[in-house]
């Protein structure tokens, strides 16, 4: 029996090649797009458009709505309010509801969701009309996708990134406007994660499909991504390009979820900041004399620094992790700070080290 969910990818399509595409425009736009589970809210009007052929990514916490927010999209969840657009066409709205096979959405699970049942090509194919027309596709997917040559064997004959390949290219096979991926390499070990997600991203960007990725991971999402959209208590709170995200935080609750991050207490003219490390360069403009919380990441930091606006701090401790150290500083207040360097960069405990700002920094009103 297949799974109800399933059928969003195996609506009545056809596929001639593996990176062929409907003529119609696969933009996904979200607009003001709420859900709630008895009284509590999942997803708060959450607004947001995917342009043609780009990864977006709904990166934030468990809980946060994030996937909610995906079967919304492909219609395994019906909203209480909003509307879906898919390939200019509207999917839902307060009078619409397509239903997922309808959608022309492509959807991989975190589990796979591949039939045990089923070899490799009887897997990819399943979804795809009964025509030799429609089948010769399916052979240039698996070429595409680099699994030609598995395409006999079972699902429990293959390894997690293989299993990965296949149901990516079973969601590809339908010729789907949209790719949705829902925490598609939590399964996979730390190394082969990262040489799944290069690969994935090659072959979705070769594909030109639009598609729209759910994690909790920072990493994958700044490694998969064209946009980021950080989603934090059931809200998009901002997207950006990762490196946007990254380095030019809205709201110092993103700057934390993103990563370890260091709060002085300072004032802001303009554009520079004031602070017990001396003055910064700030990522955005204030008033004078404006009180602020100057936000700076570890490797920010640096320490044996000749700068005028070096100031003297104590080390800690030290740490050392492969590639990097960090290092944990305590400033002539006692205000403790953090930093990441090289592992050839000189730090002893109890060292009086000279320390200073080496980039553009965020700082956020008080």
């Amino acid at each position: 029996m297949v799974r109800p969910y399933l059928y969003c990818m195996f609506g009545k399509t056809n596929t001639t090649t593996g990176s062929s595409k409907s003529n119609s425009p696969s933009t996904l736009t979200i607009e003001n797009l709420c859900k709630s589970f008895d009284g509590t809210n999942v997803v708060n009007n959450v607004s947001f458009e995917i342009p043609d052929g780009h990864i977006f990514t709904l990166l934030g916490p468990s809980g946060g709505g994030k996937t909610t927010t995906l079967r919304m999209i492909a219609g395994f969840e019906k909203p209480d309010s909003g509307t879906i657009s898919i390939g200019g066409k509207i999917a839902s709205n307060e009078s619409i509801f397509l239903s997922p096979e309808n959608r022309k959405v492509g959807m991989v699970f975190q589990d796979y969701a591949l039939f045990p049942h089923l070899n490799v090509y009887k897997n990819v194919s399943f979804g795809v009309q009964s025509n030799t027309q429609n089948f010769s596709g399916i052979d240039s997917i698996l070429e595409t996708i680099g699994i030609a040559s598995l395409k006999h064997r079972m699902p429990h004959q293959l390894s997690g990134g293989q299993q990965q390949r296949v149901a990516l290219a079973r969601a590809l096979a339908p010729n789907p406007s949209i790719i949705a991926l829902d925490e598609p390499f939590s399964n996979l070990d730390t190394e082969l994660r990262q040489h799944v997600r290069n690969e994935i991203r090659q072959i979705l960007k070769n594909a030109n499909v639009t598609t729209i990725f759910v994690t909790h991971d920072q990493d994958e999402a700044f490694a998969m991504s064209d946009t980021v959209g950080i989603m934090l208590e059931n809200n998009l709170v901002q997207t950006g390009t990762p490196h946007e995200i990254y380095t030019a935080p809205e709201s110092i609750e993103v700057a934390r979820f993103l990563g370890d991050i260091n709060v002085l207490e300072g004032t802001a003219n303009s554009s520079i900041g004031e602070c017990e490390l001396g003055k910064v360069l700030l990522s955005e403009t204030f008033g004078d004399h404006q009180k602020v919380n100057i936000v700076i990441r570890p490797e920010s930091i640096r320490l044996n620094n000749d700068s005028n606006e070096s100031v003297m701090a104590r080390i800690i401790s030290v740490e050392f992790r492969g590639t990097y150290k960090t290092v944990e500083l305590a400033l002539p207040s006692g205000q403790l700070l953090t930093s990441i360097m090289g592992i050839h960069i000189d730090a002893t405990v109890g060292a009086e080290v000279p320390v200073s700002v080496n980039s553009t920094v965020s700082a956020f009103p008080i």
